[in-house]
């Protein structure tokens, strides 16, 4: 039989081992309907107002103030094809893609396409679109929300502060890979580490990462994108680059400017993985339409309440949600030395 002293010993190790911040998953959300309904799993990332990574780039980064969640996996080609399914192929608000299989991450998506995309999420589930579009065609630039419209931030000029979906900035995409919430501290690489990840083709094992394949190889599937950063988001590092929400200067404040993308692809290199990697090269919002190593991933606010998803794409022509699309020939990612480009 335990004594009291014991006793107390168990409830302070319970204690302890409960006082460790475990990955919360955040849940799933469905979005659609009937046969083009999918689903997106969110990871909540807490420790609001952590303090900045001085040693990565850009420098200062990862500090956030509040609670947001991120997908915790890449947006897939499954989910592309239902949201165009819901238009119809022939409408001007579809969305082209590669096409290697439906868990394949989807790519050769440019920055407007995404915001696009991630807008159609907030109309479709009754919430303020993020991103401001004046024009019809889906591959058209964003204008800035301005000091009249409700939401607006002025040190955000992009994104409206009342929607619940949007692209993770430079900001919420660092700290979801490099902060650790047990350690309060950052790691260099996306997998929780000072040394640099395994190199597999698919799977889930904790340190390794889809990377370091030649260009044949193509991405493995959303879901066995290697393993998972301390918060619990998997690929994050490897599979695919994946497009920030901020500007190269961090300002948000013209349309026209270059977007960033992190996180290197199948292609590269570790070092395309490590928190002071920020490329030097980068796309304007309109570039990325035949970049097949380039996809997104969505993040969010979190919500007590359930969200009831409103079918169809009426919701899309508010104010700021008009759709369309043209395209444009873009170059693929040229990377450095370590990229195995064929």
């Amino acid at each position: 039989m335990l004594n009291s002293r014991n006793l107390n010993v168990a409830a302070g190790a319970i204690a302890a081992v409960a006082s460790i911040t475990a990955p919360s998953y955040a849940g799933s959300v469905n979005f659609g309907s009937g046969a083009n309904q999918f689903t997106m799993d969110f990871v909540t990332i807490g420790n609001p107002g952590n303090a900045a990574d001085t040693w990565g780039n850009p420098n200062a980064a990862g500090s956030v103030g509040y609670t947001y969640d991120i997908g915790k996996f890449e947006v897939s080609e499954n989910m592309i094809t239902k949201y165009n399914a819901i238009f119809g192929s022939s409408n001007s608000l579809v969305i082209t893609k590669d096409t290697r299989g439906t868990n394949k991450p989807a790519t050769s998506i440019t920055w407007n396409e995404a915001a696009r995309f991630v807008n159609w999420l907030n109309t479709s589930t009754g919430n303020q679109a993020a991103y401001k579009f004046t024009t019809s065609g889906v591959n058209d630039n964003l204008v800035l929300w301005s000091s009249v419209d409700a939401g607006y931030n002025a040190n955000n000029q992009y994104r409206n502060n009342l929607a619940k979906y949007f692209l993770p900035n430079y900001n919420e995409w660092y700290k979801a890979a490099y902060y650790d919430p047990n350690q309060t501290r950052y790691w260099a690489f996306t997998t929780g580490s000072d040394d640099g990840p395994e190199s597999v083709t698919s799977g889930t094992l904790a340190g390794t990462a889809v990377i370091n394949h030649a260009w044949v190889q193509g991405p493995a599937d959303v879901t066995q994108a290697g393993g998972l950063s301390a918060f619990g988001v998997m690929g994050l590092g490897g599979n695919v680059w994946e497009w920030e929400e901020s500007t190269a200067d961090l300002l948000n404040n013209s349309p026209t400017s270059a977007r960033v993308f992190r996180g290197g692809a199948w292609n590269d290199g570790a070092l395309s993985l490590r928190k002071d990697d920020r490329p030097l090269f980068n796309y304007l919002p309109s570039d990325g339409d035949y970049s097949p190593n380039l996809g997104f991933r969505v993040a969010s606010l979190p919500s007590s309440s359930t969200t009831t998803p409103v079918p169809g794409p009426l919701p899309l022509f508010g104010a700021a949600a008009g759709f369309g699309w043209s395209r444009r020939l873009r170059s693929r990612i040229r990377r450095n030395a370590n990229t195995l480009h064929k």
